[in-house]
């Protein structure tokens, strides 16, 4: 795997990433640590993957199934449900504390097998008062009727998907969404009640210039919705096919692509936004924002989180989940993910088990990547070891950032800089022990950006 795209995929919602899973975990594996996990009563939180779309767009990164097949979903849906029963059988008296489908696309699904998949999940499982239940949606499908579902079955967060409005990059892209087609989504969710708002950007698509997409950002702001994520596009045609599609030629220099981001930083933060991590904005009042102000704030496989629970169990196609000290993936493949179902076993294809290190790397990742600052102190009296020697060497890996104003050190406390924030994924590659790490060299930060 080449350096850039260990850089693009290490975005920090796992430690170790996913670049390090390997088939030697399994269903066996799995089985063990569901084992372990149903001794806890600790909230659970639950991701459930609906790979589902019409079309396909051609900068997706997304575990996907394209089809007009309904079948082909339904189909799918028994598998789903098969899948949750088993995963019940071992944790199903754990509440649930955050709930999120996403996808491909979960309103592909009609409004009575969205109800029944809730339901099958809500026998199986209950919800913690005022637990998050958060969806993925796509503005070109769904209606009023599949929003009114939601909201009757509990659902109280939305993220949509924009990317960007500008005509030319849309047919870049192969994805066509009007204005007016997000502004009606919007006005009947928020009409609905749901209690959140969230949109998507992407930076670095073809064709995309740092004017036009400011011009995007003012529409956006026009839309006040309450949270905003600002993604970095990932070409990776010898991972995903489609994207050869895509002219090398039509992508921005990785000045612009910097450019992109840094417009994007500005318009939202003088429009009222927090920036929250590394690419993430809410509005001062959104619980998102309260929580970065205040320390709470989590990150898991589903990004940012004010829910973060100790164990996270994903069902369905592809699914990643964090449960008593190992990672698993489920089979990216559709026939082999049914297929193991079909023969009730977990339908694990590969995953990680935790060392101490990693545990211990873990929490110095997400304390940087949540509040942008590491007390070595603390961590030490936490984790029983001196910190400060721990980390001498990842320390000194940081000497150029700190020379650059990237990084503050302060006694036993490492801080990264408003200027460094647009970077703290660099900042957390020094710490990660499984990457070959040579002293940062500058021209590379931006290629994280």
């Amino acid at each position: 795997m080449n350096a850039s795209l260990e850089d693009l995929l290490r975005r920090y919602t796992s430690y170790p990433t996913a670049v390090e899973f390997h088939e030697g975990v399994g269903a066996e594996t799995y089985r063990s640590h569901l084992e372990r996990a149903a001794r806890s009563r600790e909230p659970l939180s639950l991701y459930v993957h609906l790979p589902f779309c019409e079309e396909r767009c051609l900068f997706c990164g997304c575990n996907v199934v394209v089809t007009k097949r309904r079948d082909v979903a339904a189909r799918y849906l028994d598998m789903l449900v098969r899948e949750i029963d088993a995963l019940a059988a071992f944790v199903g008296r754990r509440p649930v504390a955050q709930m999120h489908w996403g996808g491909g696309t979960p309103t592909y699904l009609d409004p009575d097998p969205i109800r029944r998949l809730h339901g099958a999940i809500a026998e199986r499982f209950a919800f913690t008062p005022g637990a998050e239940r958060g969806i993925e949606v796509d503005p070109r499908v769904t209606t009023r009727a599949h929003l009114e579902t939601l909201r009757d079955l509990g659902f109280d967060r939305l993220s949509a998907g924009v990317q960007d409005f500008a005509a030319d990059v849309q047919e870049a892209i192969g994805r066509f969404q009007t204005l007016r087609q997000t502004t009606d989504l919007v006005a009947e969710a928020r009409s609905l009640g749901f209690a959140s708002i969230n949109l998507d950007l992407v930076y670095g698509l073809p064709r995309q210039t740092a004017e036009a997409f400011a011009a995007s950002l003012d529409l956006v702001l026009e839309l006040r919705p309450d949270r905003l994520a600002v993604y970095s596009y990932a070409h990776v045609p010898w991972m995903k096919g489609h994207q050869r599609k895509i002219p090398p030629a039509s992508l921005p220099s990785p000045a612009t692509k910097l450019a992109l981001f840094t417009t994007a930083v500005a318009a939202l933060t003088e429009g009222g936004y927090d920036a929250i991590g590394m690419d993430h904005f809410a509005l001062p009042g959104d619980e998102l924002a309260r929580a970065a102000r205040n320390g709470t704030l989590g990150r898991n496989f589903m990004g940012y989180t004010v829910h973060a629970a100790p164990d996270m169990v994903a069902c369905g196609l592809s699914g990643i989940g964090d449960v008593a000290g190992a990672y698993v993936q489920n089979h990216p493949k559709l026939h082999a993910y049914e297929a193991a179902v079909a023969r009730d076993d977990l339908a694990v294809e590969r995953g990680y088990l935790l060392s101490d290190d990693d545990r211990l790397r873990r929490e110095v990742i997400a304390s940087l990547m949540c509040r942008f600052r590491l007390d070595l102190d603390d961590i030490g009296r936490r984790f029983g070891i001196d910190a400060r020697a721990r980390f001498a060497p990842d320390l000194e890996r940081l000497q150029p950032m700190e020379e650059d104003g990237l990084v503050r050190r302060d006694e036993g406390t490492l801080h990264v800089t408003e200027e460094g924030r647009l970077f703290v994924r660099n900042v957390c590659m020094c710490f990660d022990a499984h990457l070959d790490k040579p002293a940062p060299a500058r021209p590379r930060w931006s290629r994280t950006v």
